[in-house]
C-alpha cells in the first residue's frame, strides 16, 4: 500500500475479513450537489451499500493524504467545504505535494480505488464527450481512465449534459466494455432512455460479477461501464430534461465557462431550470447505483 494512503478502520476490517467493499466518489459531495442535500445523500448512499451486503469507502484527499473511507465528520467537512480541489488524474500529485484537500472525480476515484484493491465503484454518471466537441474539444479524463484502470463503474450512464453517442463511440475506441443492466438501451442519467442501444446487456448482479471476473482473470486491463437505468418512477422524461440542458448550455457558452467548471455549472443550472426535479432524480439514481454496486461487489467476493 502506498505511503500516501490511509484506510479507514471499517474498510480495513472489511479487507482483513474478505468482505466486499464499494468505492464512492467525493466530488459529488463537494461539487455536485448543494448543502444539505449533498451530506444527506452521502450518508444515505453509504447506508445503501451496507444494506446490500458491502462496506462503503468514500474516497478523498485530506491534507495530502489519500483517504479510503471517510468518517462522519470528514463527510460533513466535504459537504460544507469551500476550498476543496476537484481532482482528476493530473491533479493528484499537486494535491499530495501541497498537502491540500481534494475531492475525487470518477477518474481519480478509480485510481485510488485500484491502489487500495477495490474493484467496484458506484457513482451518479460518468463524464464523457461534451456537446459541440469541434468547438471545445472537451473530453472527460474519465474515459481515458476507464481504458486503463481496472475498476468497474456502476452509473446511470453518462451525464445527460454530454454527447452520449460520441461518448459511447469513444469508449469503444478505448476498448471499454459498456453493459446495460436489465435493458437493451444505454441510460441517459436522469432518464431511462437515451435513444442509444447498449453494446451489451446483463440482467443480474451475478452475471455482472462473472463478466468482470472473466475480464480481469483473463488479463484484460481497464475498467467497465455498467449502465444502471434510474428507477422509472423517479426518472425524468428525456424530452423534458433536454430543454433545460439546451438552455444551460447556451448560458455556459455566453458566460465563457470552460473546462472543469462546465459540468458543475450545467448541473446546478439544470436543477434551477427544472425547479429541483433534476436534483431529486440525481439523488435517487446515485442511491440506486450504490445498491447495485454493493450487490455486484458481494457477488464478486463469492467467486
Amino acid at each position: 500500500m502506498s505511503d500516501y494512503i490511509d484506510i479507514a478502520p471499517e474498510v480495513a476490517e472489511a479487507f482483513a475479513a474478505g468482505k466486499p467493499v464499494v468505492a464512492l466518489e467525493s466530488t459529488i459531495i463537494s461539487h455536485g450537489m448543494p448543502y444539505p442535500q449533498n451530506l444527506e445523500t452521502a450518508r444515505a448512499v453509504e447506508q445503501d451499500v451496507r444494506d446490500n451486503g458491502a462496506i462503503p469507502a468514500t474516497i478523498a484527499v485530506i491534507g495530502g493524504r489519500c483517504k479510503i473511507g471517510l468518517s462522519p465528520d470528514e463527510l460533513e467537512y466535504f459537504a460544507k467545504g469551500t476550498d476543496i480541489l476537484k481532482l482528476s488524474r493530473r491533479d493528484i500529485p499537486y494535491c499530495l505535494a501541497k498537502k491540500r484537500d481534494g475531492a475525487t472525480t470518477v477518474s481519480a476515484t478509480m485510481i485510488l480505488a485500484e491502489k487500495a484493491g477495490i474493484r467496484v465503484f458506484a457513482t451518479g454518471g460518468i463524464g464523457g464527450v461534451h456537446r459541440d466537441l469541434a468547438g471545445n474539444f472537451d473530453v472527460s479524463a474519465d474515459l481515458t481512465e476507464l481504458g486503463k484502470t481496472g475498476v468497474a463503474v456502476v452509473c446511470a450512464g453518462a451525464k445527460a449534459i454530454l454527447d452520449i453517442p460520441k461518448t459511447l463511440e469513444h469508449l469503444e475506441t478505448l476498448g471499454v466494455p459498456v453493459i446495460a443492466y436489465g435493458t437493451d438501451e444505454f441510460p441517459a442519467f436522469y432518464s431511462v432512455e437515451s435513444g442509444q442501444k447498449a453494446p451489451l446487456r446483463l440482467d443480474t448482479p451475478e452475471e455482472l460479477a462473472a463478466f468482470l471476473n472473466s475480464k480481469w482473470e483473463f488479463g484484460l486491463e481497464g475498467g467497465a461501464v455498467i449502465g444502471n437505468p434510474p428507477e422509472a418512477d423517479k426518472a425524468l422524461a428525456r424530452e423534458a430534461i433536454e430543454g433545460a440542458i439546451d438552455n444551460a448550455l447556451i448560458e455556459a457558452k455566453e458566460k465563457g465557462i470552460q473546462g472543469r467548471d462546465v459540468t458543475p455549472f450545467l448541473l446546478a443550472r439544470v436543477t434551477q431550470l427544472t425547479e429541483g426535479k433534476s436534483l431529486e432524480a440525481n439523488i435517487a439514481l446515485v442511491r440506486n447505483n450504490a445498491r447495485l454496486g454493493a450487490q455486484i461487489a458481494a457477488s464478486l467476493a463469492k467467486i
